[in-house]
């Protein structure tokens, strides 16, 4: 381990995760530089999720399981109260950074070490991680390439920043990571991916209970809340047509906001957060032809914006 890394801590919301957590686990448990703590906060699981970290706990004592009861179902916001369950074991804790781990995601041995690297070097770093590929079918593939925003599946913060932003906050729609990134950068924060750390994520975000093409309609709803221009997100849909499942998929997404328009459902975002994320959008607006926007996302449940 390196003597002048700063310690960080992970926290793990887990619902039902009993086919890919051991994966998780075994990655964390390998890592170059441990986290002081990885928080594993099981969320009304049915399946043996909590019996796989109880295995893990019992040899590492870095690791923890709480267990969180609720009705049962999959719900954005609890994702953000078993976050929140999670930071309430951390708080005694001394870290200097703070890190969201799905639970179906592994890591290259030196994966947190090079990223707190990266921190140590730059201290207006706010939030960081790597660059996510998405297993379809028998092949990992990525779209992730927005080099200002990190797939809320590996974000790792700065102590600093996570506090100033408020955390995450519980949206309607999802996009708990979207809001934090934005909210970092309009307070001065540097949001940066590092395409050379690869994370392997092995099932599509927002997949567990519904078909690729309605994950997009949900995610296309989670732009509009979150505040999209109507022609920034309508040549990103554009953009997008290489994403599977090809040219369908992107109807999908300007379905899922245009639906959302329509109904005048609400922006969920302050108008200080949306008025800068517009003027950013501008910006590239200005940056064509497209491939200076910075559309090139992977689909999720957490999906930053960019």
């Amino acid at each position: 381990m390196a003597s002048d890394m700063a310690g960080y801590v992970i926290i793990t919301p887990a619902h039902n995760e009993e086919a890919f957590i051991a994966k998780t686990a075994e990655s964390v448990i390998a890592q170059s530089v441990r986290p002081l703590k990885w928080i594993v906060v099981n969320d009304a699981s049915t399946d043996k999720t909590a019996e796989i970290i109880v295995r893990y706990s019992a040899q590492h004592s870095f690791i923890e399981l709480v267990n969180l009861e609720r009705r049962p179902g999959r719900h954005f916001g609890n994702k953000v109260s078993a976050f929140n369950r999670g930071l309430v074991k951390v708080k005694e804790v001394g870290y200097d950074y703070i890190g969201n781990l799905d639970a179906d995601i592994s890591l290259e041995y030196d994966y947190y070490e090079s990223v707190l690297r990266e921190f140590h070097k730059d201290q207006k770093l706010g939030i960081a991680g790597g660059i996510v590929y998405t297993k379809v079918g028998d092949n990992f593939i990525t779209y992730d390439k927005t080099l200002d925003s990190i797939g809320g599946a590996v974000q790792l913060f700065r102590r600093g920043c996570f506090q100033e932003i408020g955390g995450y906050i519980s949206l309607p729609y999802g996009g708990i990571d979207a809001a934090a990134e934005i909210t970092a950068r309009m307070k001065g924060w540097r949001v940066r991916k590092f395409t050379s750390l690869k994370v392997l994520e092995h099932r599509r975000t927002g997949s567990a209970q519904s078909g690729p093409l309605r994950a997009k309609v949900r995610e296309g709803q989670r732009m509009y809340s979150l505040g999209y221009g109507w022609l920034f997100y309508i040549l990103r849909c554009v953009f997008r047509v290489r994403d599977q499942p090809f040219i369908i998929g992107s109807i999908a997404l300007l379905f899922g906001y245009m639906d959302s328009l329509l109904r005048r459902r609400p922006v969920v975002l302050s108008e200080e957060v949306v008025a800068y994320l517009k003027a950013e959008q501008n910006q590239r607006l200005k940056k064509l032809p497209a491939t200076l926007l910075g559309l090139e996302r992977s689909s999720g449940e957490m999906d930053p914006i960019i």
